[in-house]
Order: C-alpha cells, then sequence, then structure tokens
C-alpha cells in the first residue's frame, strides 16, 4: 500500500514488550501505527483521531478491550477492530464479535495469520469507505441535479415546435406568480410583455445551435395579475429529441423538437444599473445633478442656443459664512443645511432649468432660454436671495445663510462650457470682495484681481523653487546698553521681473490659500541656519527672532518640523525667538497653548508681535508661556508724543513688568523715542535708529561691537518694509 493510500492503525496492550514487536512487526511491512498502553490512553488517542485498524487487547487492568469497544461505538466510529488476546474462550470471541470486533486472534498469534488478517482488514476497510464515498457523491449529485433544476433561481423551460411549454420549472411562480402546471400547454407570448412579443418570436422560438443561438437578450415578462414588468436575459439552445433519447448534432435530416431556455431575473441588476448611473451624474447630498452632468446639459443647452439663435445664463453660487457652520456645528449640520438649502434653490427655478451641487457649498444653475433678456436671470436672483433670507431650523439651531452669485451670459461672456463656468466664478467671487449677500453680471473688468491672484499663486510657487525669496535681518538692540543682542528675520521677495516685491502683496493671499505653510518653513530653514554661523562666529547668545503665520499655527506637525530643524544645524532653542500675533492665538486657543508649551519646554521663547492691537487681554497672557510683548509702531508715532498720548505705551510696559516680560518696542526712528523708552523702563528696541533690514553679513559685524554703534545704512539699497505675517 503507497503512502497516498496509508490507514491509520492503532496497538492497543498492555503488554509493553509485546506493544513494542507488534508495532516493529507492523513497520517492517510498510505499515505505520500508532500504540497505546492501556484502556485509558486508547481511549484518550481515539478520541483525538480517526482510525481504520484497531489492534486491541481484551484484559487490560482499569479499562478493558470491551470498554474500548463499547467507547467506539458510542462516538459512532468505524474502524475494524481485531482482537489479539490470550483469552481462547467461545465466550470471550463471541462477546468481541457483538461489541463489532472484525476478528480475534489468540496470543501467541502467528505472523502470517496476523499480517493475513491485518491486510484483509485494511482492505475491507478501504473498500467500504470508497463504497461510502460514492454513496454519498451520488446522494449529492441527485440532490444538486434536483436544486438546479426545481429550486434554480433562474426559469427553466422546454417548449414545442410550435412554442408551447412542456416543461417549466417552479421558479415560475415565485418570479412570476404562475403554476407551473398551469403553463404546460401555454403559448410562450402568454409570459412576454406586448412591447417585446416580436422580438421574443427569434428567441423562445431558436432553432439555431451553438454560437449562433440567442445568448443574454433582453426582454420583459409579464407578472401575472400584474401590470409591472420585469427584465430578463434569455439563454436559448434548440436540441433535437428521438426515441434514442436527447443528442444535438447538425445534420439537417434531424427534426426539430422544440427549444430548450433558460430566463434569468435581471431585476436587481437593472436597478443596481440604475443606481450607478444616478450616482454617477448626481450628488448624494443632496441629490442634484452633479459636475458632470451639469457639463452635459450645459453642452446640449449651448448647442441649442447656437442653433436657434437664443442666449442662456449660467449662474454660479457660493452660500456665505457656511464655513463657520460647518466648523463650529459639525458637518451633520452642514450637511442638513446643505439639503435644505438645496430644497429652497429648486423653489427658484423654471421648468427645464438644472440646478447641480458644484462642490461644497458651491452650486451652479443653468438657465437656458432667457428670451435674449438679462433681466429674467435677474429675478431668478433675486428670488434666490430672497428665500434664504427666512432663517434654517437644524436641531434646535437657528441658522442664517445667504449667497454671492456670479452670472455668465452666452454668447457674449463666453461660448463655452469652461469659460461660462469660469467667468460665473469670478464674478460671484467680485461679489464676495464687495460684501458677499448678492449678485452680479460678469464683465471683463473683474479679470484683473481674478488673474492678478492667479499669478501671484503661480509665482509663489516658483519663488520657492527658485529660492527667490531672501531674508533681512533688523538689528534688535538693549535700550539701556547699545548692545545688539539679536535680530529679527524679515522675509522679502526678489521676483526675476518685477524686483522686490513687499509682503504686504503676497503674505494675506498665502495665508488664505495655505501656501503660507511652506513659505513659513523655508523663512524657519533659512532663519535657523544663519543664526547657527553667527553662533559659531563667536556670539553665541544671539537671538533670532522668526515670524509664524497664523495658519501655520494650525498644523500638528510645526512643533516636529522646528526640533528637526534645531536638531539638523545644531542650534539650542534659547537662541530662538519665535513671534506670533494675538489673532493667530485666538483662533483655536488650546491647540495653539499645547503647541507653544512644547516650543517652550525646548528653550524657545515666545512673543506677541504688535501688542495692543488685537484681542490683549490678561487672561491669555496668564495662560500661555510668553515671554516677550512687541509694542506696535503705531503706539510710538512722533504725532502721539506732541500730544502727550502716551497712556497706553505706559501701560503695556507697566504690565509688562508686572508680569516679570521681556518688553521691545518696535518702529524706533528719533532719539527722543528712544529717551523715553528709557524713561518708562522698556527692555528692547528695534528700528531705523539703529538701522534699517540689513543683510546677513551686515548683521554679524554688528553683533560684534559693543555698544552698538549705528552702520552706515546708506550704502545698502534695500526696502524696508516689514514682513507682517
Amino acid at each position: 500500500m503507497s503512502k497516498k493510500e496509508q490507514q491509520n492503525i492503532l496497538i492497543v496492550d498492555d503488554d509493553h514488550t509485546l506493544l513494542s514487536s507488534l508495532k516493529k512487526l507492523l513497520a517492517i511491512h510498510g505499515y505505520e501505527s500508532d500504540s497505546a498502553v492501556g484502556g485509558e490512553e486508547a481511549i484518550c488517542q481515539i478520541n483525538q483521531k480517526q482510525y481504520d485498524l484497531i489492534l486491541l487487547d481484551l484484559h487490560m487492568p482499569h479499562v478493558n478491550g470491551y470498554d474500548v469497544m463499547q467507547h467506539i461505538r458510542s462516538i459512532n466510529q468505524t474502524p475494524a477492530v481485531v482482537i489479539v488476546s490470550g483469552e481462547t474462550s467461545f465466550e470471550a470471541a463471541r462477546k468481541a464479535c457483538t461489541n463489532g470486533a472484525y476478528d480475534f486472534l489468540s496470543k501467541p498469534y502467528q505472523t502470517e495469520e496476523l499480517l493475513t488478517t491485518v491486510k484483509h482488514a485494511l482492505k475491507e476497510k478501504h473498500l467500504k469507505k470508497q463504497n461510502l464515498l460514492m454513496q454519498k457523491q451520488l446522494k449529492e449529485s441527485e440532490r444538486l441535479h434536483r436544486y438546479l433544476v426545481n429550486t434554480s433561481p433562474d426559469i427553466i423551460y422546454i417548449l414545442d415546435p410550435h412554442g408551447h411549454f412542456t416543461f417549466i420549472n417552479e421558479r415560475i411562480e415565485n418570479l412570476l406568480g404562475f403554476d407551473m402546471k398551469e403553463l404546460i400547454g401555454q403559448h410562450y407570448s402568454v409570459l412576454v410583455h406586448q412591447d417585446d412579443v416580436e422580438q421574443a418570436k427569434y428567441i423562445f422560438n431558436e432553432r439555431r445551435i451553438g454560437e449562433r443561438a440567442s445568448t443574454n437578450i433582453e426582454l420583459r415578462l409579464k407578472c401575472k395579475d400584474s401590470d409591472t414588468p420585469r427584465y430578463f436575459e434569455n439563454k436559448t439552445l434548440p436540441i433535437e429529441l428521438s426515441s434514442m433519447g436527447i443528442y444535438t448534432g447538425a445534420d439537417k435530416n434531424n427534426d426539430y423538437l422544440g427549444t430548450y431556455g433558460v430566463a434569468r431575473d435581471i431585476t436587481d441588476r437593472k436597478q443596481a444599473e440604475e443606481t450607478i448611473t444616478f450616482q454617477a451624474y448626481h450628488d448624494l447630498l443632496t441629490r442634484l445633478p452633479n459636475r458632470a452632468l451639469l457639463r452635459d446639459r450645459l453642452s446640449l443647452a449651448i448647442s441649442h442656443a447656437k442653433r436657434e439663435g437664443e442666449m442662456l445664463a449660467v449662474m454660479f453660487l457660493d452660500l456665505d459664512r457656511f464655513k463657520n457652520i460647518n466648523d463650529s456645528l459639525g458637518h451633520m449640520i452642514g450637511d442638513e443645511l446643505l439639503q435644505q438649502v438645496s430644497n429652497r434653490l429648486k423653489e427658484c427655478l423654471r421648468e427645464g432649468d438644472t440646478l447641480s451641487r458644484f462642490g461644497g457649498d458651491e452650486f451652479t444653475l443653468l438657465l437656458p432660454k432667457i428670451n435674449n433678456h438679462r433681466g429674467n436671470v435677474s429675478k431668478i436672483a433675486k428670488k434666490i436671495t430672497h428665500v434664504l433670507r427666512t432663517p434654517f431650523f437644524i436641531d434646535d439651531h437657528e441658522l442664517y445663510v445667504s449667497a454671492s452669485i456670479g452670472m455668465a451670459i452666452y454668447p457674449q461672456d463666453g461660448t463655452s462650457m469652461d469659460t461660462l463656468i469660469k467667468n460665473a466664478d469670478i464674478a460671484m467671487y467680485h461679489v464676495k470682495g464687495q460684501g458677499k449677500n448678492g449678485y452680479q453680471f460678469y464683465s471683463e473688468d473683474m479679470n484683473t484681481p481674478y488673474f492678478k491672484n492667479l499669478a501671484l499663486d503661480t509665482g509663489i510657487h516658483k519663488a520657492l523653487e527658485n529660492e527667490e525669496f531672501m531674508l533681512l535681518y533688523q538689528p534688535q538692540v538693549n535700550v539701556k546698553s547699545g548692545e545688539v543682542i539679536g535680530a529679527e528675520a524679515l522675509l522679502r521677495w526678489e521676483h526675476p521681473e518685477h524686483g522686490c516685491i513687499s509682503p504686504d502683496e503676497f503674505v494675506p493671499f498665502a495665508e488664505e490659500t495655505g501656501l503660507m505653510v511652506e513659505i513659513d518653513n523655508w523663512v524657519l530653514r533659512h532663519a535657523i541656519a544663519e543664526v547657527a554661523q553667527w553662533i559659531n562666529a563667536g556670539t553665541p547668545n544671539v537671538r533670532m527672532s522668526i515670524n509664524i503665520s497664523a495658519r501655520h499655527l494650525l498644523e500638528d506637525s510645526l512643533v516636529d518640523e522646528i526640533t528637526q530643524m534645531l536638531n539638523e544645524f545644531d542650534v539650542s532653542g534659547k537662541n530662538i525667538e519665535i513671534e506670533i500675533t494675538e489673532h493667530a492665538i485666538m483662533n483655536d486657543m488650546d491647540g495653539v497653548i499645547h503647541k507653544l508649551n512644547q516650543l517652550s519646554a525646548l528653550g524657545i521663547s515666545i512673543a506677541i508681535d504688535d501688542f495692543g492691537t488685537g484681542y490683549s487681554s490678561l487672561t491669555y497672557l496668564h495662560k500661555l508661556p510668553i515671554h516677550t510683548l512687541k509694542i506696535d509702531r503705531s503706539f510710538l508715532q512722533e504725532d502721539r508724543f506732541d500730544n502727550n498720548d502716551h497712556t497706553i505705551v505706559n501701560t503695556i510696559v507697566a504690565m509688562a513688568n508686572g508680569l516679570k516680560l521681556n518688553v521691545i518696542a518696535e518702529g524706533i526712528e528719533t532719539q527722543r523715542q528712544m529717551d523715553y523708552l528709557r524713561e518708562i523702563g522698556c527692555n528692547e528696541a528695534q528700528g531705523f535708529l539703529f538701522g534699517k533690514p540689513l543683510e546677513a553679513k551686515v548683521i554679524a559685524k554688528l553683533l560684534e561691537k559693543k555698544p552698538f554703534s549705528l552702520p552706515d545704512t546708506n550704502k545698502t539699497n534695500i526696502s524696508s518694509h516689514k514682513n507682517q505675517h
């Protein structure tokens, strides 16, 4: 017997010597076996493994051979059991056979007799297993055949040559409501939808075979007592029958006996196709047409308008203040608001108009056939602004939103889809810039700020790639000693075509678009690298002040990025001061406190820039790890000195001294300002009195001079505008 046919054998005896010799004997003749010492161990192994043959001793202590056989029967196992025992009485043999023994051998046994018995027992067991397997396969095959025919998910049928049913399975009743018996002898047309009868003639009466036969042809069948049709795929295969049985062939002399077919219900697939199509062309939240469907309809509308010489309008609508509601109350409230807004907008449409959700809180309206009159478009825009004035009530919240609407007219504002949508979008942003909650028609003069922003976006990306940005440094001086104790890094953009561009011109746009984060990282890297050079040149206590934007403070990666740069350039946190504005603190108080505490733990000092111009509050001064207050230049202008208006500056300095905070004054240009700062106890100052923003190498020289010596700034032809970010 090959290893593939190897069967499981168990030898059970309480005599170790006999157990070992019998196991070796079987191994010599190619039989692998397990052994068990006594009945208890045998039962344990039988519970864990199925055996084909068990060589079993009868007389064993505690659990004997009869107990083992009874256990085998109790767990419904059917191994061949051969008794190998010193007990030779007839009664022992009878009892063993009664308990299911295959044969009975007496000890001492004859080797040949034992091997012959083992061989025959295993063979018989093998045959029984094969027989049981065949019976099981036959039963399964029969069951499967019955299932396929009688419980098939498809309708299976046979027609005679004249199209009458000679067989149909029970599935017909579940799908169409007909009893299969009432259809036997009926013509197939009783099931076919009236609009598909002509096509059905070539399918139900199919005579072709093989690849030419009809497959996957869609038809509609009628349900009993119902006008609702269902969709089906018909698979037909003609056959030829004779008294000899069913056969197939291509011989033209064979008689055509009928048609065999399978009809599969594809209602679910049709519904799925409709759902997929809807999802592909509609917004799932508002169930409005999406951008793809809008473009399709706009393309058709433009073609029609061109052919008929008509005008059409495209409206681009953006909800005002929606982001505030969405951020403060959550996306669930925001989604419900969008649904309610879309329902109100639909009330403003004419028949044939298309309202689509363009994305986020933006909607687009297509208004065909406006009768060559802008007034019709204005009426709809007015109606929209009017219906949005009524508050929305969602989960006990009373919400108000308005809309900024831009409008473009075909053909004067554009003759293509993209141009009309773009110009309507430009007009919408023009409304946003003028205070929101209104509508405007597109005009060419609106392009100027649009293209300016586009140029800025492209220009900033290129400036980062091409190293067009540069840093200048304004010295910060100890008011009492005149010593230069640090510098503030100020950003400049040296544009290859437009020259030096002030931060006031590009920083607000960069803040709005998120580009400020990349710019901040550029400034941080270059400023930290520069202070590393100053330290290595012999000024270990120098301090570099670096501005961080409000947008960057919201980034989770801020602290890790600064930490990585400090490690990269081997600079201590005590040499860095981060400047932030009061407005930036208020955007996310808890998040900002957490980040600033982490930066402070690195030794970095935190300065509030332009203090006194925003939300100045003792509350956040106590909460935040602030080290420095920077007095805004506006409080130290000469006209305030002329009017003896020092209240704000005096208060800020007194408050800072009381809180043990450092104070630095910005914009110091005259000796009178300097003397005043010394008088009130202000610690540090910066401004044109000490020098314009300078290149790094000039600052390096200033750091070597004590006390401060005013540099010859006339030789430094550099813009003095300060970066306000």
